[in-house]
């Protein structure tokens, strides 16, 4: 029996295959009870070209102190965080690597608010 969180990986572990095999840039994204944190991964070596999370200090700020990360809000910032950091660095069209998670929640508006900043997936 595999726990939830193998589970999970399984499933991931099926989307980067599918990604990688694509060769471009992954947006991919991970979230905990109390944060959301979010990577543009380059296609070609793997290296991490963006990032944002509501752990950094300026976000949380924003947010409002402390244990406000873990919302659809929270997530909405995200979003367009990473997305601004990533078209700073060149990066247009990536692939959304939801990591295993549902495409639901705080992962759906962390996707909608990256395409209204202008990346394209």
């Amino acid at each position: 029996m595999l726990s939830k969180k193998e589970q999970r990986l399984r499933r991931a572990r099926q989307t980067r295959i599918r990604i990688a095999n694509q060769g471009v840039a992954r947006l991919t994204v991970n979230r905990t009870n109390l944060h959301i944190y979010a990577s543009v991964i380059s296609g070609d070596g793997g290296k991490v070209i963006a990032t944002a999370s509501t752990a950094e200090a300026e976000v949380r700020q924003s947010l409002g102190g402390s244990g406000k990360g873990g919302n659809v809000a929270a997530a909405q910032v995200i979003g367009k965080r990473v997305a601004e950091k990533a078209k700073a660095a060149g990066i247009e069209k990536v692939a959304f690597d939801r990591a295993g998670y549902a495409y639901h929640g705080r992962v759906k508006a962390l996707a909608d608010s990256a395409r209204e900043a202008g990346l394209q997936f």
